[in-house]
């Protein structure tokens, strides 16, 4: 059977001018031709235009794609082989890309009032990850102390923030300087700093007793992203987010073993 060039466009879902594309590029030349001079597409021309739309779906050029037709010594299956590799690294590529886009859509959600700018001025190297935020949020949704904390993060100006964050940049620095000197992570210094850090949170976010400091310091340990709202990446040392959180269970125990609260936990 032969078929006209409208009822292959319909078979096919392309236009008849892509079918003349393909004709003028000697990719699809039909075998015959009708009384009044019109294409006529064989049953052949039709496995032909199959395997054109599979490579093209794939993402080769034209130009390749007649390469694999007509030279004998191509070797189709490496270059499918190739272009598997390249579709792995574009959707590798497009998932970042999604994660990003996902980000910044969870960014609207935290409240903070900066301009992209402006955060970057504020939080320097310190970047919340959102992904982590997010399920943070979903994982404490019903946590009196997690809606504390979102509704004091979105009511706090960009004066708070700068404040907020030269007091953790201080308190970073003196944290690196126990470690690296090896002070011990249970010894008086590093349980100072540890509970520098718990009403560093109770005072601009949400009430931070010790069983709490002690969960957020787990999460130190089992998940990077938690650790590096803390100490960004560049900063790190192996075995630092376990020196804080045992710094932090040492205080915690500091507490349980009769040291009263401060009076911003009261």
């Amino acid at each position: 059977m032969s078929y006209s060039v409208g009822q292959v466009a319909a078979f096919a879902g392309v236009t008849v001018r892509t079918l003349h594309h393909y004709d003028k590029a000697g990719l699809l030349s039909p075998g015959d031709r009708s009384r009044a001079g019109y294409r006529l597409y064989s049953e052949a021309d039709l496995v032909r235009l199959q395997q054109i739309l599979f490579f093209r779906e794939l993402g080769f050029p034209l130009d390749e794609i007649a390469a694999l037709f007509e030279d004998p010594q191509v070797n189709a299956l490496e270059r499918l082989r190739d272009r598997q590799r390249q579709l792995s690294e574009e959707i590798a590529r497009l998932q970042r890309l999604a994660e990003v886009a996902e980000r910044a859509i969870e960014v609207q959600k935290t409240g903070v009032p900066l301009t992209p700018q402006e955060r970057f001025e504020v939080f320097g190297e310190i970047t919340f990850d959102l992904s982590y935020a997010t399920e943070a949020e979903l994982k404490w949704a019903h946590s009196e102390g997690q809606r504390e904390a979102m509704a004091r993060a979105a009511a706090h100006t960009k004066e708070d923030w700068r404040r907020l964050m030269g007091e953790a940049a201080a308190w970073r620095a003196e944290l690196l300087a126990a470690f690296d000197e090896g002070e011990p992570g249970d010894g008086e210094r590093a349980m100072d700093l540890a509970e520098e850090h718990r009403l560093h949170v109770s005072r601009w976010f949400t009430s931070c007793p010790p069983d709490m400091h002690r969960r957020i310091a787990d999460d130190f340990v089992a998940d990077p992203r938690a650790f590096a709202l803390v100490i960004p990446p560049s900063q790190q040392r192996p075995g630092l987010a376990a020196y804080t959180r045992k710094a932090v269970h040492a205080n915690a125990a500091r507490h349980a073993g009769g040291r009263t609260d401060s009076k911003e936990d009261r």
